[in-house]
């Protein structure tokens, strides 16, 4: 059964955490889902993972249609939110109203996530009049690491409290349906958590929030230089591919890969008239050679056309 924006409602009202991962392809998507996992968040944070950009700004709208089809097709059961990245929203409404459009009408996804608070309500309020679910995202925004000076916790004063909860708010009224809470105080999480009657997804905002966000490659050690304070490493797996990676290397150069079982093979009849010709390389003939020792064979020019070499392939 799909899963939709009534569901994720019910779970904030029943208590139930709800899990959100970061997906960006087919794969990722598949597997996640198998997993058991709610949300999946095509984010512009692929500008960083997997573009490898230093900031999110240089992802396009296109981008994220490309790799947010891909994840739908991975995980068409799993309720899906995509970001609009930046500047698809925030020059004027009747922009986001047409790039929300596009990403819902061209990809699949159920919702389009947006960063900012109280000055992105009215914009929030349109799309949602439209018929398109919005998830808002406060505290930390990535698309403002700029103006924020950096990736800095925020709501630490009391004065940036009271503008996160007047921006939450702001946005439970425009009709969002859901709230990403980054890199804000867990107290000031866990009030805005139970002031507001929409779920709340918290990424390093403490455990008090309706559910949690994590980018997949930080829970699965994907960047070993690398480790966010608010993500438990669940695998090594970056130090699992180096070592398989480095160990096909070694078997590709020590002849040791691929083996005969690796290759299909010709029917007994044929395979007997190509049976010299490995002999002969590894003896160290020359190419002149070769083509001396097959002028001299019994092989046809029939027998050697693909074609007609076909229908005697072995399955």
């Amino acid at each position: 059964m799909k899963t939709t924006i009534r569901h994720i409602q019910q779970k904030k009202e029943q208590g139930e955490p709800i899990v959100m991962l970061t997906a960006y392809d087919y794969i990722s998507a598949q597997l996640s889902a198998r997993a058991g996992v709610d949300m999946l968040l095509v984010g512009d944070s692929l500008g960083m993972v997997i573009q490898g950009h230093k900031t999110t700004l240089p992802v396009t709208l296109e981008e994220m249609i490309y790799h947010t089809r891909a994840v739908v097709r991975g995980a068409p059961d799993t309720f899906i939110v995509a970001d609009l990245p930046f500047m698809t929203y925030q020059i004027s409404v009747q922009q986001a109203l047409e790039n929300a459009g596009r990403v819902m009408q061209e990809t699949g996804a159920q919702a389009v996530k947006l960063e900012g608070g109280a000055h992105m309500a009215e914009t929030v309020r349109r799309i949602v009049q439209v018929g398109i679910p919005v998830m808002g995202h406060i505290g930390l925004t990535p698309q403002s690491v700029n103006q924020l000076g950096g990736w800095r916790a925020q709501g630490r004063t009391s004065g940036e409290a009271e503008k996160l909860r007047v921006d939450a708010h702001s946005l439970a009224e425009a009709g969002a349906f859901a709230i990403v809470l980054e890199l804000i105080p867990a107290e000031l999480a866990a009030v805005l958590t139970a002031e507001l009657s929409i779920p709340t997804i918290g990424i390093g905002a403490g455990p008090y929030c309706d559910g949690q966000v994590q980018v997949l490659h930080d829970i699965l050690g994907l960047f070993e230089s690398f480790q966010p304070k608010h993500a438990r490493r669940y695998a090594e797996l970056g130090h699992a591919i180096q070592e398989a990676v480095g160990q096909y290397c070694d078997d590709v150069r020590a002849h040791e890969f691929p083996t005969s079982e690796h290759a299909p093979h010709l029917s007994t009849d044929l395979a007997a008239l190509y049976a010299p010709m490995p002999a002969l390389a590894a003896q160290g003939t020359t190419n002149s050679e070769n083509q001396d020792h097959y002028s001299q064979s019994k092989i046809s020019v029939d027998q050697l056309n693909p074609s007609a070499l076909r229908p005697a392939l072995a399955e």
